[in-house]
């Protein structure tokens, strides 16, 4: 047997955990093989379908995501078309609610493996050709003579005694990241999550997971991206995965918490993990608790804050927040000064989404009653609420994106977070301004980014000018653009006295100055090492 499985990304960063993750549990099957072809959504559907044509398969099997529906059923029909005897075989979120709509807008789709495929995928390539055997295999969905065959939805209840993905051949170990499955299933009950219902939690055991740590850093990655709803539901579990990570050094961990859940002996171990081995993503979705009583989030609110608030003020890890635009009961407004609070607890990043209703929610089934408007195809997007309106929804759109350019950007955060912080409009007017120039939802580099930020500041806010000044020089900008026009770096020479704010000076360094303006009286005091011509400076003195 022939199976082709068909691995489309977003880009080449990613590729599907799901492959090497069934492959694993069939490896020692050697009346099939295997072959793959990789491809983004940003390639042409007809030569993707050309390649999967080409190998002749008598099974192709897919992963479908939000991001990658449409171009994935413009290829499986070229496909199709092209190898009519292959049977097309789909999993994935998509089709974790009733899929018989699907199936039949779908014809080129012959069956949906609904839930978790180690166990169902081998078992249904085993009677492949016995369609009537299909109806005692968990989790298949298919239409058999006109008649809608719905099996449920598969779990894998031993998930500790599965193969590993990476034990698989065919296990890409050529990405910058690996994803780390350590538990499934989720405490929790949001309505908009597909894991929301997802019962029971099942995890792996300590030992299976350093095993699998173990052969990671063998391949040499650093960087694992560790797939656990809420690492910290269970606080005995949460410290012994916060023991075992310590054993590694030299690889960064991102991983989900849920502030509300922390407990004072979980906060001490925090407290005391090197600096750089986390990475904490803290789902907070709405700073109002009616928004988070609809979403039927467990947690109370003020411990959410107060766990948050914790987390943000350790220098040794970096949290970063989510929200969420479109949940119901959630005004623009509030989104605005939910980022004022956020960037006030000095969070590493902010993440503003848009509410996806994804198939098989609650969210999804009680759209109507919450009043909710999504749009019916891919990404089913909330197009409105009666707490929130189209042209609302896109502002928040653009708020994401400028957070993302801005205060997500290492370079540009501390200025960012002090605007927003200390200016109460700034967000409202940064955003009219970014609008006024046509770049409010565009691809920007770094350099101009930068200069967008300056040159705001220049005008709006002139108090703040010295500053993005200095924050460009920095973060390594060129001296010769505008947000260094004030800075001299000919024929400088260091005063008599300076208080010295990193580095050390040596006659060596390239001295440049910044001199003082009616907004700030300073005078700022760069060295950059000239041999090497590094571009971000290596010492910094100011003198009055």
């Amino acid at each position: 047997m022939n199976i082709l499985w068909l691995d489309l990304n977003s880009s080449y960063a990613h590729s599907s955990l799901a492959l090497p993750a069934i492959q694993a549990q069939m490896m020692d099957d050697t009346n099939i093989e295997w072959n793959i072809v990789s491809a983004t959504i940003n390639e042409s559907p007809n030569i993707i379908a050309g390649k999967i044509a080409a190998a002749e398969p008598d099974v192709i099997a897919a992963t479908c995501w939000l991001f990658n529906h449409d171009v994935l059923m413009h290829v499986l029909a070229r496909a199709k078309a092209m190898v009519p005897n292959s049977m097309v075989i789909l999993g994935g979120p998509e089709f974790l609610g009733d899929n018989e709509d699907f199936l039949r807008r779908h014809p080129f789709v012959d069956i949906i493996l609904r839930g978790e495929g180690e166990e169902t995928f081998p078992l249904w390539t085993k009677h492949i050709n016995d369609i009537d055997k299909w109806e005692d295999i968990t989790g298949l969905c298919y239409i058999h003579n006109d008649v809608y065959q719905d099996g449920g939805i598969a779990r894998v209840m031993d998930f500790d005694r599965l193969t590993p993905p990476e034990e698989s051949p065919l296990f890409n170990w050529s990405k910058p990241f690996v994803q780390l499955e350590t538990t499934r299933g989720c405490f929790n009950t949001c309505a908009f999550c597909v894991s929301g219902g997802e019962k029971p939690v099942r995890s792996l055991s300590i030992d299976t997971i350093r095993k699998r740590i173990d052969n990671i850093h063998r391949h040499g990655i650093r960087n694992i991206r560790v797939l656990d709803r809420t690492f910290n539901y269970n606080s005995r579990h949460a410290k012994a995965l916060l023991d075992l990570f310590r054993e590694y050094s030299d690889i960064h961990f991102h991983l989900e918490i849920h502030p509300a859940l922390l407990t004072e002996e979980l906060k001490e171990e925090l407290r005391h993990m090197p600096a750089g081995l986390l990475h904490l993503e803290a789902g907070i979705q709405s700073l109002k608790e009616e928004v988070l009583t609809t979403s039927r989030r467990k947690g109370k609110l003020s411990a959410a804050l107060e766990g948050l608030r914790f987390l943000c003020a350790l220098p040794n890890l970096i949290t970063h927040a989510d929200l969420i635009a479109g949940l119901p009961l959630y005004q623009l407004e509030e989104i605005f000064n939910d980022v004022r609070v956020l960037a006030s607890y000095n969070a590493g990043e902010i993440q503003l989404e848009s509410l996806k209703l994804l198939p098989g929610t609650e969210m999804r089934r009680r759209a109507a009653e919450l009043g909710i408007c999504y749009s019916p195809l891919p990404p089913y997007e909330v197009l409105k609420t009666n707490d929130i309106t189209p042209e609302e929804l896109h502002t928040a759109f653009l708020l994401s994106r400028l957070l993302d350019g801005f205060y997500n950007t290492s370079a540009w955060q501390d200025l960012t977070r002090k605007l927003i912080v200390e200016q109460h409009d700034f967000l409202h007017r940064m955003l009219d301004y970014l609008i006024s120039l046509g770049v409010a939802d565009q691809p920007m580099g770094i350099e101009r980014r930068g200069n967008i930020l300056y040159d705001f500041c220049r005008i709006h806010y002139p108090e703040y000018e010295t500053q993005a000044t200095l924050t460009w020089i920095e973060a390594g900008m060129s001296l010769k653009k505008q947000p260094a026009a004030r800075i001299r770096t000919k024929h400088v020479s260091p005063p008599e006295a300076w208080s010295v704010c990193y580095g050390e000076y040596k006659e060596s360094l390239r001295l440049c100055m910044l001199p003082g303006n009616d907004t700030d009286p300073n005078t700022y005091w760069y060295g950059f090492e000239s041999e090497t011509q590094q571009t971000k400076p290596v010492f910094k003195a100011i003198s009055k």
